[in-house]
């Protein structure tokens, strides 16, 4: 993969990144107003939690030979 290629990868993967954060903020927020009782939310969260971390493993393939990123 390009240097390019891998910019536009990495720019990508910070958006999905930042737009899953305010998901995982917005049904954090919904868990507590409901005192924690909603599973189905529960169920959101932690799939939510797990496309984060994919996605943040993913990012941290993109350097794996020290480049610019």
């Amino acid at each position: 993969m390009s240097e390019d290629d891998k910019g536009k990868k990495f720019l990508d993967l910070i958006d999905k990144q930042n737009n899953l954060q305010w998901k995982i903020i917005e049904k954090l927020i919904l868990l507590i107003d409901m005192n924690w009782t909603s599973s189905e939310i529960k169920n959101e969260l932690e799939i939510l939690a797990k496309n984060y971390s994919s996605i943040t493993k993913e990012l941290n393939s993109l350097d794996e030979n020290n480049s610019v990123l």
